[in-house]
């Protein structure tokens, strides 16, 4: 799919036309968005750039020098954005931004929401977003500012898990082992979201000193520096927000291991405690049960209720020893 924007009444629109018709993209765009192309529409936008965009493998190379480049008077960024968040299996995909011919095109394979509420914004702030550049650090902007509002759930649901976590059972009863996978299924899921997270963040910083020395000496490039600074210092705090999120699941999932530990040594206890009381039981019981032909006991009236008590005696002295011992 192509998307046309471009400025119409101060404020960014997009433009309704016919591009399976039309040959090339009209001369007043000013942002072209490419969401998962066609051969031909990739071609369209490489005829209006005057540029060689990546194929989508191109796009997924970590090389940092596969990410940032200057190539044919343009410059390349590629990063990964985060999407599908509400989703049980979020995705990061990579997107490129080419600033070419004071144009902004984007090539994208997912669907980040930004991509959607950015233009519904923008196309109610008139005059701000006049050139290519400016279009570039806002959208920046908004990506930023929805990869904080995932966090943000994250670590709500982060602190909703500790409190499950560590909350005491009701009627001195331990967890149940269905608990216990569930709380671990879930801090491995918020935990692999953090990990997409710091990912797309590390992107992000690559993309904005490249661009803070890329604005260096351009028209308007002081304030285009101020601007992006200010989204680095917050990609910088939303990254350390990361690694505080992330060591504090860690912590959470060596707790949860550890209660799991414990319950199932209070089990491995009380089943060996139970041996431990039964086994004199079985020992007499066995003895007594032996088919040999000369037991003078067996002959006697009093045999049987001496060897029934012995048997609960056997039981109840190591259950009352492990008992005043505290291990009951």
């Amino acid at each position: 799919m192509l998307r046309v924007f471009e400025i119409a009444d101060a404020c960014l629109k997009r433009r309704q036309l016919d591009l399976a018709a039309a040959s090339t993209i009209p001369d007043s765009a000013l942002w072209v968005d490419l969401y998962a192309p066609t051969g031909e529409e990739i071609r369209k936008a490489e005829a209006f750039l005057g540029v060689t965009l990546p194929t989508k493998d191109e796009m997924e190379e970590i090389e940092a020098s596969s990410r940032v480049y200057i190539e044919d008077e343009g410059l390349f960024m590629t990063t990964s954005i985060v999407s599908k968040t509400e989703t049980e299996y979020p995705e990061s995909a990579a997107v490129t931004f080419v600033l070419a011919k004071s144009r902004l095109l984007t090539i994208r394979y997912s669907e980040p929401m930004p991509f959607n509420t950015f233009p519904a914004r923008a196309e109610r702030q008139p005059g701000m977003w006049g050139t290519a550049e400016y279009l570039l650090v806002g959208i920046l902007e908004a990506i930023v500012d929805r990869t904080a509002d995932i966090l943000e759930r994250v670590g709500a649901d982060v602190d909703s898990l500790s409190r499950e976590s560590f909350d005491k059972p009701r009627h001195n009863q331990a967890l149940d082992t269905k608990d216990f996978q569930s709380l671990l299924s879930r801090l491995g899921r918020q935990n692999d979201l953090i990990g997409k997270v710091r990912e797309s963040l590390i992107g992000f910083s690559r993309i904005l000193t490249f661009l803070t020395q890329t604005f260096e000496g351009k028209p308007g490039g002081k304030e285009l520096r101020s601007y992006n600074k200010t989204i680095t210092r917050d990609v910088a705090s939303l990254a350390d927000h990361t690694n505080f999120l992330s060591n504090k699941i860690t912590f959470l999932l060596d707790a949860i291991l550890g209660m799991i530990n414990l319950e199932q040594n209070r089990i491995i206890k009380i089943i060996s405690v139970a041996t431990a009381v039964f086994l004199p039981p079985t020992l007499f019981a066995s003895i007594w049960g032996m088919n040999f032909t000369h037991m003078p006991e067996l002959q006697e009236p009093w045999a049987y209720p001496v060897a029934l008590m012995v048997i609960v005696l056997s039981a109840v002295f190591p259950a009352v020893f492990f008992k005043w011992r505290g291990w009951l």
